[in-house]
């Protein structure tokens, strides 16, 4: 993990983000011995954000397939 004085963090600020983001962290130190952890957020997702599935049903035989499922699940 790269430590930077507050100093060079300031004057380079863009540069010490993006080594955050490429390395998972970066310390800042100030002269009266305080220290920060500068950490990426991580994007929050939705667990229902999924890539797609490429199928050839038409939407009729979709339709179907919903439709007899659930009169299987109704009589039951």
């Amino acid at each position: 993990m790269n430590v930077y004085t507050f100093s060079d963090a300031r004057q380079r600020l863009a540069s010490v983000l993006d080594q955050a983001a490429k390395e998972g962290a970066v310390r800042i130190k100030r002269r009266d011995g305080q220290s920060f952890l500068i950490v990426p957020e991580k994007p929050s997702r939705s667990p229902l954000d999924v890539p797609g599935v490429d199928v050839t049903v038409s939407t009729e035989e979709l339709v179907g397939i919903v439709r007899e499922g659930r009169e299987r699940g109704a009589s039951q």
